[in-house]
């Protein structure tokens, strides 16, 4: 019978699992669509929306709560601020890859309103603050965001955003109230449609919430 040694028996096997290990972690890193891996990229309770979208009629429309928090930049911000504008309000992470790939469309939208009384604001969810100002540097955002590292902003939109979505966005009339929603990542022609009707209404005839 054919003597081997344990050395020689072992190695090959030790190798064969480093390829696998490696091509998993090449894979995994494939999913994140390229976006930061920080934070809670790995907290498998957030889930991407279908991109799908719903329209509030006036009459039919809540308030939006009145949340408030400090910036990235250390800034307190409030929705209420915000008040008398049409608000794109995006809710976002480092680490999730279609926030990155979403990002040019809202840049594109926020541009060609900046004269109707549009505003954006982000709410970065559970992110690492370091990574979330990284991101917002690299893509060139200059709106502010929420630091919402907790999570309790997106907690008091539940009603109208399930808080495991990311991305989602909300479109807020001139009266605070939500108009319009997105669950995962918006393009152009949807996200242009939405503010472009909220934007268009009389403030006048809009209903009581």
């Amino acid at each position: 019978m054919p003597c081997y040694r344990s050395g020689a028996r072992v190695r090959p096997v030790l190798l064969r699992a480093a390829a696998a290990i490696a091509v998993l972690a090449a894979l995994s890193g494939c999913a994140g669509g390229g976006a930061t891996q920080t934070g809670s990229s790995s907290d498998n309770r957030y889930i991407a929306g279908d991109g799908s979208s719903t329209s509030y009629d006036p009459g039919d429309r809540h308030a939006a709560p009145d949340v408030s928090g400090d910036s990235l930049d250390g800034d307190p911000i409030s929705l209420s601020d915000y008040r008398g504008d049409v608000l794109v309000v995006n809710f976002w992470a480092s680490w999730c890859g279609p926030c990155r790939s979403e990002t040019p469309v809202l840049k594109e939208v926020r541009s060609e309103f900046a004269d109707d009384g549009v505003e954006f604001l982000g709410v970065n969810i559970k992110d690492d603050k370091t990574a979330a100002q990284a991101f917002e540097k690299s893509q060139g955002i200059s709106y502010p965001s929420i630091y919402d590292q907790p999570g309790e902003v997106v907690q008091k939109f539940r009603d109208t955003v399930p808080p495991q979505a990311i991305p989602s966005t909300l479109v807020l009339d001139r009266e605070g109230r939500i108009a319009a929603r997105v669950i995962g990542e918006t393009d152009y022609k949807q996200l242009k449609g939405l503010v472009e009707t909220v934007v268009a209404e009389d403030g006048g005839d809009a209903g009581t919430a």
